[in-house]
């Protein structure tokens, strides 16, 4: 699991939101700071923050609380799939 960002405020509080999250589910997921613009760009996320699941673009734009996060993840398999 990633978190996209420039770095910024709003950015790292989306990164300690995901962490709390996947904390919360007991879950043992790593989550990726990702702030290398090139490799940001490479998913095609044009806002931030961004939240990546099993390498597809599960939100941008906008910071979730870690409440959002674990509905959110809720639709993951972690199977590299969404649940439909």
């Amino acid at each position: 699991m990633k978190v996209l960002g420039a770095g910024c405020k709003s950015c790292h509080d989306q990164y300690e939101n995901v962490k709390k999250a996947i904390e919360e589910l007991g879950l043992e997921i790593e989550v990726e700071y990702i702030t290398d613009m090139e490799k940001v760009m490479a998913y095609g996320v044009m806002s931030m923050p961004a939240i990546v699941v099993n390498e597809t673009v599960a939100s941008m734009g906008k910071v979730l609380k870690s409440a959002e996060v674990i509905k959110l993840l809720g639709s993951w398999d972690f199977n590299g799939k969404e649940k439909e």
